[in-house]
């Protein structure tokens, strides 16, 4: 009974895509994360990322490569990494990302089709590691996108209002260019930068996925509809394969029930769109 029982939950694993979700130092919304995947229908697995030692750091990097290997979904949280002091949120993790290794692993695993997600400090490692916007962290610069303190120079915790700026990626699949979101903020270094030349790249390859935006669905850089001040109004933007998504906002933190006095607040589901994706792909 126990090995068909065991045949069962492994069958089940198969048609499940799994979402690996790394925790580092500092990172708090695993959970929410988790729990957004396994309502659009995948599992989860966390695996803590230890850095007490050398070796601990070099025993957790092996586990990260092999754990990849059996994902389907990467997953970065938000949080608040090492005190989201300036120019720290998420120096860890994107030091993590840019080791040989890793950057390897992530850039083989985007290649086999896996997705990849990063919110709020997740968003600034992906940023800062240079697998966004370019998908590769060889091609990161000193003049590359990245993330700053918000332009108030304070934490910024509220609803913003965002739009649709691309449809070009599994993560967006559903959505409609124009289409608005309610989608929760919290952070201190969110503020998106960028050169008017990058900017103009990033927009005529369709890599911009959401910009804040103002009562009248306008993007704008005003606060408070534009939390952090963010160049362009941009709010999250995507690879070149469409396969890596990063934004500041926190959709996994709404639920059924919750956020009753935010009318028209609905879920930005881009977790059922991924899971759809690699259940169609599988």
């Amino acid at each position: 009974r126990d090995a068909q029982e065991s045949r069962g939950l492994g069958d089940v694993y198969k048609r499940q895509p799994h979402v690996l979700l790394p925790v580092f130092p500092g990172t708090n919304s695993e959970y929410d994360m988790s729990e957004a995947f396994r309502a659009a229908g995948a599992t989860t697995e966390f695996l803590v990322i230890r850095n007490l030692t050398p070796q601990m750091l070099e025993e957790d990097t092996q586990v990260f490569i092999d754990k990849l290997g059996t994902a389907d979904i990467l997953a970065f949280s938000g949080g608040f990494s090492l005190g989201d002091e300036p120019d720290g949120s998420a120096k860890f993790m994107a030091a993590f990302l840019r080791t040989p290794e890793v950057a390897q692993a992530v850039s083989s695993f985007v290649a086999g089709d896996g997705l990849v997600l990063g919110i709020c400090n997740g968003f600034q490692a992906l940023v800062k590691s240079g697998f966004l916007p370019y998908g590769d962290p060889s091609k990161l610069t000193e003049t590359s996108p990245t993330l700053a303190h918000n332009r108030q120079l304070r934490h910024v915790s509220r609803i913003a209002t965002t739009r649709v700026a691309s449809v070009d990626s599994p993560w967006l699949a559903t959505f409609t260019p124009g289409q608005t979101h309610l989608v929760p903020v919290s952070h201190g270094e969110g503020r998106f930068v960028v050169s008017e030349e990058d900017a103009k790249q990033l927009f005529a390859h369709h890599q911009v996925a959401f910009q804040y935006v103002d009562e009248n669905e306008i993007p704008t850089m005003e606060a408070p509809a534009n939390p952090n001040g963010s160049s362009y109004a941009i709010e999250g933007i995507i690879s070149p394969d469409g396969r890596i998504l990063g934004k500041m906002g926190h959709p996994e933190r709404f639920r059924p029930g919750l956020m009753k006095n935010i009318p028209g607040i609905y879920s930005q589901d881009i977790f059922l769109n991924a899971v759809t994706y690699c259940k169609n792909r599988k």
